[in-house]
């Protein structure tokens, strides 16, 4: 029987063959969803899914979109926010 934590389907449960030839069961945490534009809803583009120790791991220039709102907004908005910043 599996501990308490892992009966729970916030686990993943994936099947793994051991070096001996006994295949065991391994639970992992599962991926968090994409991450979407503020403003229209859309999946960003170049922002890495991940848990928060797998995202700490990276670079700074691979965690988000160098760009102003990077990360934030998707590059459509963000073209539209700086065109009605120039005409104001």
């Amino acid at each position: 029987m599996p501990q308490l934590r892992y009966r729970s389907r916030s686990y993943r449960r994936t099947f793994k063959r051991t070096p001996g030839g006994v295949t065991v069961l391994r639970y992992k945490k599962k991926k968090p969803s994409k991450h979407v534009c503020a403003e229209c809803g859309k999946v960003l583009h170049g922002v890495p899914r991940g848990r928060p120790y797998q995202i700490n791991k990276l670079a700074k220039s691979k965690k988000r979109p160098n760009r102003p709102f990077g990360g934030y907004l998707c590059s459509e908005c963000a073209r539209k926010v700086f065109k009605s910043e120039a005409r104001a």
